[in-house]
């Protein structure tokens, strides 16, 4: 008999990269003292390039100023990976979920993440695979459609993915998109090439298929336009 799971989704809006980060760290705080369910953050962020914790700056091709006069942040972060772009028509999913608690490991954590983002690329036609040994995230070919950063503190984990559906690909080229050179980054408009439903739609269908793929049975979702880190 299958171990019922809770999941809170909090649906959320463009949402400052600071401000989602310090979230995360109160609300994975919170998850390891059992003072909230797993909860699932789903959002887009303003143009915004992120470091791992590894700091590979060589992978950003430009100046920090240039950056910024393109009205780009740059963060340095906790989470694994490489440098990444996120920005607007990006689906971003931050998952505060405890892995004690639902079984997993960190590889099969990794690989559900990717699952959830083949699967909704499937849902258009689009055949995404997971990539080859050092090349996180999910592909079509050899064009990369969702990246993945993930970090795990105590059994709990933040950060999580992205999955591009129409942002500015022009943006990826200031940077060696995860590390990995001489790849495309793509999208689902590219990849469709026709009409997409609206992008809540689509964020929608994202996380119903991280619903599906890690077994949540109990699902309240919350739409929060703004959010504040006092309380």
């Amino acid at each position: 008999m299958r171990v019922p799971r809770s999941l809170e989704v909090w649906k959320m809006g463009i949402v400052n990269y600071s401000q989602a980060l310090k979230l995360q760290e109160k609300l994975a705080s919170d998850r390891k003292v059992h003072k909230i369910t797993d909860t699932l953050l789903s959002l887009q962020h303003p143009p915004t390039y992120t470091l791992g914790k590894r700091r590979t700056d060589h992978n950003i091709l430009i100046p920090e100023s240039e950056l910024k006069a393109m009205g780009a942040e740059l963060h340095y972060t906790q989470r694994g990976g490489d440098v990444t772009f996120h920005g607007p028509h990006q689906a971003i999913l931050y998952p505060i979920v405890s892995l004690r608690d639902i079984g997993f490991g960190a590889r099969k954590y990794v690989e559900k993440l990717e699952q959830t983002m083949i699967e909704l690329a499937a849902l258009y036609g689009v055949k995404a695979s997971a990539g080859q040994t050092g090349e996180t995230g999910v592909w079509v070919g050899t064009r990369k459609i969702g990246a993945i950063g993930v970090r795990i503190s105590s059994g709990i984990t933040s950060h999580g993915l992205a999955f591009n559906i129409n942002p500015d690909l022009n943006y990826f080229k200031h940077i060696v998109p995860c590390g990995i050179a001489d790849k495309e980054v793509t999208s689902l408009q590219k990849q469709v090439g026709q009409v997409l439903p609206c992008e809540e739609v689509i964020h929608e269908q994202l996380i119903s298929c991280f619903i599906s793929k890690f077994e949540y049975t109990d699902v309240v979702w919350k739409d929060i336009s703004s959010i504040s880190l006092d309380n």
